[in-house]
Protein backbone atom coordinates (compact mmCIF):
# COMPACT_ATOMS: atom_id res chain seq x y z
CA UNK A 1 0.00 0.00 0.00
CA UNK A 2 1.04 3.31 -0.28
CA UNK A 3 1.16 6.06 2.61
CA UNK A 4 2.40 9.04 2.73
CA UNK A 5 3.50 9.16 -0.86
CA UNK A 6 5.97 6.14 0.56
CA UNK A 7 5.13 2.31 -0.97
CA UNK A 8 5.02 -0.05 2.66
CA UNK A 9 5.75 -3.66 1.89
CA UNK A 10 3.00 -6.04 4.83
CA UNK A 11 2.43 -9.79 4.68
CA UNK A 12 -1.04 -10.68 5.35
CA UNK A 13 -1.84 -14.77 5.96
CA UNK A 14 -5.23 -15.54 6.26
CA UNK A 15 -7.21 -13.30 4.49
CA UNK A 16 -10.27 -14.45 4.48
CA UNK A 17 -10.91 -14.91 8.06
CA UNK A 18 -13.51 -12.58 9.76
CA UNK A 19 -14.44 -14.94 12.94
CA UNK A 20 -11.45 -13.45 15.12
CA UNK A 21 -9.69 -10.52 15.57
CA UNK A 22 -6.67 -9.60 12.91
CA UNK A 23 -2.84 -9.68 14.96
CA UNK A 24 -0.66 -6.99 14.07
CA UNK A 25 3.12 -7.70 14.42
CA UNK A 26 5.37 -4.60 14.81
CA UNK A 27 9.58 -6.04 14.19
CA UNK A 28 12.60 -3.45 16.13
CA UNK A 29 15.15 -1.51 15.50
CA UNK A 30 16.46 -2.63 12.24
CA UNK A 31 14.25 -4.92 11.51
CA UNK A 32 11.83 -6.56 9.42
CA UNK A 33 8.81 -8.25 9.67
CA UNK A 34 10.76 -11.76 8.60
CA UNK A 35 12.03 -11.56 12.09
CA UNK A 36 8.41 -13.09 13.26
CA UNK A 37 8.84 -16.91 13.00
CA UNK A 38 6.55 -18.07 9.79
CA UNK A 39 4.51 -19.74 11.68
CA UNK A 40 3.46 -17.30 14.20
CA UNK A 41 2.91 -15.45 11.15
CA UNK A 42 0.33 -18.22 9.39
CA UNK A 43 -1.57 -18.59 13.27
CA UNK A 44 -4.42 -20.61 11.87
CA UNK A 45 -8.01 -19.21 11.44
CA UNK A 46 -6.23 -15.71 12.65
CA UNK A 47 -5.39 -12.93 10.20
CA UNK A 48 -2.19 -11.63 10.94
CA UNK A 49 -0.35 -8.41 9.41
CA UNK A 50 3.21 -8.60 9.94
CA UNK A 51 4.67 -4.89 8.27
CA UNK A 52 7.66 -3.84 7.78
CA UNK A 53 8.16 0.05 9.29
CA UNK A 54 8.78 2.89 7.02
CA UNK A 55 12.51 2.53 5.20
CA UNK A 56 12.79 -1.30 6.61
CA UNK A 57 12.70 -4.39 4.56
CA UNK A 58 10.87 -3.41 1.67
CA UNK A 59 9.14 -0.41 2.59
CA UNK A 60 10.21 2.73 0.94
CA UNK A 61 10.55 6.03 3.48
CA UNK A 62 13.30 6.95 6.16
CA UNK A 63 12.07 6.23 8.99
CA UNK A 64 11.49 7.92 11.93
CA UNK A 65 13.79 9.64 15.03
CA UNK A 66 11.12 9.12 17.74
CA UNK A 67 8.28 6.83 18.66
CA UNK A 68 5.48 9.12 18.53
CA UNK A 69 5.71 9.42 15.01
CA UNK A 70 5.97 5.38 14.69
CA UNK A 71 3.01 5.15 16.51
CA UNK A 72 1.63 7.97 14.47
CA UNK A 73 2.19 6.24 10.98
CA UNK A 74 1.06 2.89 12.98
CA UNK A 75 -2.29 4.82 13.16
CA UNK A 76 -2.38 5.55 9.22
CA UNK A 77 -1.05 2.37 8.34
CA UNK A 78 -4.27 0.30 10.51
CA UNK A 79 -6.51 3.14 9.18
CA UNK A 80 -5.80 2.27 5.88
CA UNK A 81 -6.42 -1.41 6.38
CA UNK A 82 -9.75 -0.69 7.82
CA UNK A 83 -8.91 -2.43 11.21
CA UNK A 84 -10.80 -1.33 13.99
CA UNK A 85 -10.04 -3.10 16.71
CA UNK A 86 -7.26 -5.76 16.56
CA UNK A 87 -4.51 -6.95 18.96
CA UNK A 88 -0.85 -5.27 18.23
CA UNK A 89 2.00 -6.99 19.66
CA UNK A 90 5.87 -5.63 18.73
CA UNK A 91 9.39 -6.43 19.78
CA UNK A 92 12.11 -3.94 21.59
CA UNK A 93 11.51 -0.81 19.91
CA UNK A 94 8.15 -2.18 17.94
CA UNK A 95 7.28 -2.97 22.10
CA UNK A 96 7.77 0.68 22.20
CA UNK A 97 5.40 1.67 19.66
CA UNK A 98 2.94 -0.73 20.93
CA UNK A 99 2.74 0.58 24.22
CA UNK A 100 2.66 4.08 22.88
CA UNK A 101 -0.40 3.00 20.59
CA UNK A 102 -2.03 1.27 23.58
CA UNK A 103 -1.64 4.15 25.65
CA UNK A 104 -2.99 7.06 22.86
CA UNK A 105 -5.84 4.31 21.01
CA UNK A 106 -6.73 1.72 24.00
CA UNK A 107 -10.08 1.82 21.96
CA UNK A 108 -8.32 0.12 18.98
CA UNK A 109 -6.79 -2.98 20.90
CA UNK A 110 -8.18 -5.83 22.15
CA UNK A 111 -5.12 -7.31 23.52
CA UNK A 112 -1.09 -6.27 23.57
CA UNK A 113 1.78 -8.20 23.11
CA UNK A 114 5.05 -7.28 24.18
CA UNK A 115 8.76 -9.41 23.27
CA UNK A 116 11.84 -8.20 24.63
CA UNK A 117 10.20 -4.94 25.25
CA UNK A 118 10.36 -2.23 27.92
CA UNK A 119 8.46 1.15 29.21
CA UNK A 120 11.73 2.49 28.78
CA UNK A 121 14.30 1.63 26.23
CA UNK A 122 17.60 3.59 27.25
CA UNK A 123 20.69 3.19 24.74
CA UNK A 124 23.98 3.43 25.96
CA UNK A 125 25.62 6.72 24.06
CA UNK A 126 28.35 4.40 22.72
CA UNK A 127 26.31 2.74 20.55
CA UNK A 128 24.38 5.98 19.27
CA UNK A 129 27.94 7.22 18.40
CA UNK A 130 29.65 3.92 17.07
CA UNK A 131 26.68 3.63 14.27
CA UNK A 132 27.77 7.02 12.96
CA UNK A 133 31.74 6.73 13.67
CA UNK A 134 32.42 2.56 13.48
CA UNK A 135 29.28 1.33 11.52
CA UNK A 136 31.15 -2.34 11.12
CA UNK A 137 32.61 -2.73 14.26
CA UNK A 138 29.32 -1.78 15.99
CA UNK A 139 26.90 -3.74 14.48
CA UNK A 140 28.92 -6.89 15.41
CA UNK A 141 29.14 -5.81 18.96
CA UNK A 142 25.22 -5.37 18.77
CA UNK A 143 25.01 -8.94 17.47
CA UNK A 144 26.57 -10.21 20.35
CA UNK A 145 24.06 -8.08 22.51
CA UNK A 146 21.14 -9.68 20.59
CA UNK A 147 21.63 -13.02 20.29
CA UNK A 148 21.77 -15.63 23.82
CA UNK A 149 24.54 -17.94 23.79
CA UNK A 150 22.80 -20.75 21.91
CA UNK A 151 23.19 -18.98 18.37
CA UNK A 152 25.14 -20.65 16.71
CA UNK A 153 28.43 -18.45 14.55
CA UNK A 154 27.42 -18.84 11.47
CA UNK A 155 24.16 -17.93 12.09
CA UNK A 156 25.07 -14.67 13.70
CA UNK A 157 27.06 -14.11 10.49
CA UNK A 158 23.81 -14.16 8.57
CA UNK A 159 22.12 -12.14 11.23
CA UNK A 160 25.63 -9.52 10.95
CA UNK A 161 24.62 -9.35 7.55
CA UNK A 162 20.84 -8.90 7.53
CA UNK A 163 21.17 -5.76 9.81
CA UNK A 164 23.95 -4.32 7.97
CA UNK A 165 21.56 -4.38 5.31
CA UNK A 166 20.24 -1.50 7.06
CA UNK A 167 21.33 2.11 6.51
CA UNK A 168 23.36 3.40 9.43
CA UNK A 169 21.43 6.65 9.14
CA UNK A 170 18.42 4.56 9.62
CA UNK A 171 19.56 2.68 12.75
CA UNK A 172 20.73 5.57 14.16
CA UNK A 173 17.25 6.80 14.17
CA UNK A 174 15.82 3.62 15.11
CA UNK A 175 18.10 3.63 18.20
CA UNK A 176 17.60 7.48 19.22
CA UNK A 177 13.81 6.08 18.94
CA UNK A 178 14.07 3.83 21.68
CA UNK A 179 16.34 5.95 23.64
CA UNK A 180 13.90 8.70 23.76
CA UNK A 181 10.75 6.82 25.04
CA UNK A 182 9.73 6.67 28.45
CA UNK A 183 5.99 5.33 29.54
CA UNK A 184 7.08 4.11 32.57
CA UNK A 185 4.82 6.57 34.75
CA UNK A 186 1.60 5.12 32.65
CA UNK A 187 1.88 1.61 32.94
CA UNK A 188 -0.87 1.32 35.07
CA UNK A 189 -3.26 2.75 32.99
CA UNK A 190 -2.87 -0.20 30.26
CA UNK A 191 -6.29 -2.40 30.96
CA UNK A 192 -5.81 -4.45 28.49
CA UNK A 193 -4.64 -8.35 28.33
CA UNK A 194 -1.00 -8.28 27.76
CA UNK A 195 1.42 -10.98 26.88
CA UNK A 196 4.90 -10.42 27.83
CA UNK A 197 7.56 -12.67 26.39
CA UNK A 198 11.48 -12.40 27.45
CA UNK A 199 14.05 -13.95 27.56
CA UNK A 200 16.73 -14.68 30.61
CA UNK A 201 19.60 -13.90 29.02
CA UNK A 202 18.65 -10.62 27.07
CA UNK A 203 21.26 -7.96 27.13
CA UNK A 204 19.48 -5.47 25.59
CA UNK A 205 16.41 -5.29 27.56
CA UNK A 206 17.49 -7.45 30.40
CA UNK A 207 14.17 -9.41 32.25
CA UNK A 208 13.56 -7.24 34.85
CA UNK A 209 12.08 -4.85 32.52
CA UNK A 210 9.76 -7.48 31.52
CA UNK A 211 9.02 -8.24 35.44
CA UNK A 212 8.26 -4.33 35.39
CA UNK A 213 5.65 -4.48 32.58
CA UNK A 214 4.02 -7.66 34.60
CA UNK A 215 3.97 -5.33 37.91
CA UNK A 216 2.55 -2.40 36.32
CA UNK A 217 -0.03 -3.55 33.83
CA UNK A 218 -2.97 -5.35 35.76
CA UNK A 219 -4.10 -7.83 32.81
CA UNK A 220 -0.59 -9.13 32.19
CA UNK A 221 1.00 -12.56 31.94
CA UNK A 222 4.82 -13.02 31.95
CA UNK A 223 6.62 -15.55 30.16
CA UNK A 224 10.66 -15.70 30.60
CA UNK A 225 12.23 -18.08 28.23
CA UNK A 226 15.54 -19.94 29.48
CA UNK A 227 19.04 -19.53 27.23
CA UNK A 228 17.00 -16.97 25.46
CA UNK A 229 18.62 -13.28 24.65
CA UNK A 230 16.98 -10.26 23.05
CA UNK A 231 15.87 -11.93 19.81
CA UNK A 232 13.44 -13.87 21.33
CA UNK A 233 11.20 -14.84 19.27
CA UNK A 234 14.40 -15.81 16.34
CA UNK A 235 15.64 -18.13 19.32
CA UNK A 236 12.69 -19.44 20.69
CA UNK A 237 10.19 -19.33 17.14
CA UNK A 238 8.49 -22.51 18.05
CA UNK A 239 7.77 -21.40 22.12
CA UNK A 240 6.85 -18.30 21.29
CA UNK A 241 4.72 -18.97 18.52
CA UNK A 242 3.16 -21.37 20.99
CA UNK A 243 2.30 -18.36 23.60
CA UNK A 244 0.85 -16.34 20.93
CA UNK A 245 -1.42 -19.04 20.23
CA UNK A 246 -2.36 -19.62 23.57
CA UNK A 247 -2.77 -16.36 24.78
CA UNK A 248 -5.03 -15.58 22.05
CA UNK A 249 -7.18 -18.53 22.72
CA UNK A 250 -7.32 -17.29 26.58
CA UNK A 251 -8.75 -13.76 26.11
CA UNK A 252 -11.06 -15.04 23.30
CA UNK A 253 -10.76 -12.38 20.41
Amino acid sequence: MTINSQTIFYDHHNQKVAATSPLVLIHGAGGTHLDWPLALRALPNRSVYALDLPGHGRSAGNGYATVVEYRAWLREFVDALALPTFVLAGHSMGGAIALDFALTYPQRLVGLGLVGASAQLRVAPAILAGIQTDFAATTASLIELMYGPTVPPESRQGYLHQLRETLPALLHADFSACDGFDVSARLAEIALPTLIIGGLLDEMTPVRYSERLHEQIANSELHLLANTGHMVMVEQAVATTQLFAQFLARIGV
